[in-house]
């Protein structure tokens, strides 16, 4: 049965006549023939039997947000929890591939929570150079009785040389509220003194408090039950990216690194099993034809949380909430 939803609710849904036109942004996997283009592409099927038709060397950076080590329904795609050493040869049955088609000087992020971090840390560090651990706030789901509520989720940072990959930390600055405010000859000291209040730009860091998982009053959600939120995948995107390059993820989901790349001006190429997640990424990258906004982000760099009020001063920004 359909699902009754609030008056609100701003959750993307597909109805009966739009899969034909949607469908027209997919590609089965049968068709990535020789000589395919791979640029701006969803490839609709299993990614074992895709990897070796895409050519290696084509990504300037990969995103990958696999099933978690979880016993999880997506959508009628049912993924078992299995013990650590069946879960190290599950990463290791796509990882090593994936990797392969990192360009020389690419950067590759990988998604998990505290259950499969270390299995992701071995299977990275088994291929390219470990560069940092990023654990951001999921402040979201039900209290646990009887042991500390799951809050918290890593990615793993990694690059193929060391030596020569891209960052930019310009990219990324948060702007976050000054609370004491300190003055040198009666003149702000690294903040910026504005009539919404006081200000300072200040470097990432490899904690990040302040992202909001995507709800039904936003226009990004969807019914994907892990769907990764756009302010997340703008940070990953504009620091290891540049525009024009090309962001590849292998488990696309419902789409969000090939909208936020999208809408941050890269090329994209997901590839993902479910037809109706499939949909969902086709239709959210439709909107953002028209709509290059990101919650959150604003004149070029990340808000803190619970600033929307200064958002809406500096920029129009969609939804309700950050």
């Amino acid at each position: 049965m359909e699902k009754q939803r609030a008056k609100n609710n701003r959750t993307i849904t597909i109805a009966p006549d739009e899969i034909e036109q949607l469908q027209a942004f997919i590609t089965p996997a049968e068709q990535v023939v020789v000589d395919f283009d791979f640029d701006n592409r969803i490839i609709r099927g299993d990614l074992l039997n895709v990897l070796d038709r895409i050519p290696d060397g084509i990504a300037d950076l990969i995103i990958i947000d696999p099933p978690y080590n979880l016993s999880k329904n997506f959508h009628g795609m049912n993924f078992s929890a299995r013990s650590h050493e069946a879960y190290l040869a599950y990463l290791r049955s796509w990882f090593h591939r994936v990797c392969d088609k990192l360009s020389p000087t690419g950067s590759l992020y990988l998604c998990g929570d505290w259950r499969c971090t270390s299995a992701l840390q071995t299977v990275m560090a088994e291929e390219l150079t470990v560069l940092n651990r990023i654990t951001w706030q999921r402040e979201k789901g039900k209290g646990a009785k009887h042991n500390w509520k799951n809050a918290m989720e890593d990615i793993w940072y990694g690059v193929r040389d060391s030596s020569r990959y891209y960052f930019d930390v310009e990219a990324v600055k948060q702007k976050r509220r000054v609370i004491a405010p300190y003055r040198q000859d009666g003149k702000p000291k690294d903040w910026e003194e504005t009539s919404s209040g006081n200000f300072r730009l200040t470097c990432p860091s490899n904690f990040w408090d302040d992202i909001s998982i995507p709800f039904w009053s936003m226009p990004e959600n969807t019914d994907h039950p892990t769907q990764k939120p756009e302010k997340l995948y703008a940070k990953l995107i504009l620091a290891s990216s540049r525009e024009g390059d090309l962001v590849f993820d292998p488990f696309l989901g419902s789409g969000t690194s090939a909208v936020v790349a999208k809408k941050l001006n890269r090329r994209f190429l997901g590839v993902e099993i479910n037809e109706q997640y499939c949909l969902w990424a086709a239709k959210r990258l439709c909107r953002a034809e028209s709509d290059r906004s990101i919650q959150g982000y604003a004149d070029g760099v990340f808000w803190e949380r619970n600033t929307l009020g200064v958002q809406k001063s500096r920029a129009s920004l969609s939804g309700d909430g950050d």
